[in-house]
């Protein structure tokens, strides 16, 4: 074993440096900062620098990170006017009925003004967040999170998310106590195993590599298409079943339907 190499490839302030994004990554499930912060620490590291090679291949996200074009802010009522079925319409109407802000993402000031590269890729990565949960059928609570980010790795390697799919999966590891034969429901199977953590985590690796690219997209312009010929369109097949899937909360289908 190489273990006594170990000293080479990791100084102590390596390791002090990994804690801190691990804690990081653990508390993203209590709030939404630690993971923007995770992405901020990230932004010069080498994993960024992949994920904006491999931007950086699209023509339109190449651009777009030239043009450090803006997203939102959103006005909410206008989009909830929109035809229901619409992407606009859905958008607006799930993130109301959960109590969301529409605008909950951090403002370029947190990332730097977007002076760099990287910096607007993360601007854009979590401005653009919710939009995916809303494409992809993943539920927007922790149950469908994993799935969601799993997406964005698949298409452009984004260092914090792909960061969170890993520490996320090995906490479960750690935490996986519980005999998967003893669960009878998804749900306790959600908050019990490290096999429903890799299902999500390897159900949206498949789904975004399945899709069109989704970074660059003109979602401003795409808010009144229809949502399902959109994701047709995009070549993105929804999750609609398990708790995993906001279509499984009777209160948001209640919610588009009136």
């Amino acid at each position: 074993m190489g273990f006594r190499y170990l000293d080479r490839l990791a100084s102590p302030e390596q390791i002090q440096g990994f804690l801190g994004l691990m804690d990081l990554a653990a508390g993203g499930a209590e709030s939404a900062q630690n993971v923007f912060e995770l992405s901020r620490r990230l932004q010069d590291s080498r994993p960024m620098q992949l994920c904006r090679k491999r931007l950086a291949r699209d023509p339109a996200a190449e651009a777009l990170i030239q043009q450090r074009q803006l997203s939102g802010p959103y006005d909410a009522g206008a989009l909830k006017a929109l035809p229901k079925g619409s992407l606009g319409h859905t958008y607006a109407t799930v993130l109301e009925a959960l109590g969301y802000d529409i605008n909950f993402f951090p403002k370029p000031s947190f990332f730097g003004n977007l002076e760099t590269d990287a910096d607007y890729i993360n601007y854009r990565v979590y401005a653009t967040h919710d939009l995916h949960h809303i494409l992809t059928g993943f539920s927007l609570d922790n149950f469908g999170e994993l799935g969601v980010i799993s997406v964005s790795v698949a298409q452009f390697s984004h260092p914090g998310l792909a960061f969170t799919d890993l520490m996320v999966l090995l906490l479960n590891w750690f935490h996986d106590d519980t005999p998967l034969e003893e669960l009878a429901t998804d749900m306790e199977r959600a908050h019990h195993t490290a096999a429903y953590a890799f299902g999500r985590i390897s159900e949206g690796l498949e789904m975004g590599l399945a899709a069109k690219p989704l970074f660059a997209q003109p979602w401003e312009q795409l808010m009144e298409r229809n949502l399902e010929e959109l994701r047709q369109e995009l070549q993105i097949e929804a999750v609609t079943s398990g708790p995993w899937s906001w279509y499984t909360r009777p209160d948001l289908i209640h919610a588009l339907e009136t």
